[in-house]
């Protein structure tokens, strides 16, 4: 799997632009993404190759988002990563459950972010039709 374009996810405007900066720094094209609603909406309509999620939003959270995108046949197939500061061992194990590949914590760097998306790339096949 190829991992060009990336939906960054986080309510949290200092958060967003450093994940933002982060993907753009390491090739990737960013689309963004300030609630659980309109990542659901965007990832539908801008068919992503990942999502850097965020876990704590206010509409939405991003157990509930990874939900309905691992759940959604158009969007099922696009790796979840969430990112969070609930570092809790049940935390990852609720978000394996609802289909995130990997669970980051913060404060993180930016090489997790990046060796985890180069993780995607080099583990997964290629979507057929993609």
């Amino acid at each position: 799997m190829v991992i060009k374009k990336v939906l960054v996810v986080d309510d949290s405007a200092t958060d967003l632009k450093n994940l933002e900066q982060i993907c753009t720094g390491g090739g990737y094209d960013v689309i963004t993404a300030t609630s659980g609603v309109e990542a659901v909406a965007k990832a539908s309509r801008e068919n992503p190759d990942a999502v850097l999620l965020d876990v704590l939003m206010r509409d939405m959270n991003g157990f509930q988002v990874c939900r309905l995108l691992t759940s959604n046949e158009s969007t099922q197939h696009i790796p979840i990563v969430l990112v969070s500061s609930k570092t809790q061992q049940t935390d990852r194990m609720w978000g394996e459950q609802q289909g995130a590949k990997a669970y980051i914590t913060k404060p993180y760097t930016p090489d997790q972010i990046l060796q985890q998306l180069r993780a995607f790339e080099s583990a997964s096949p290629t979507e057929p039709g993609r």
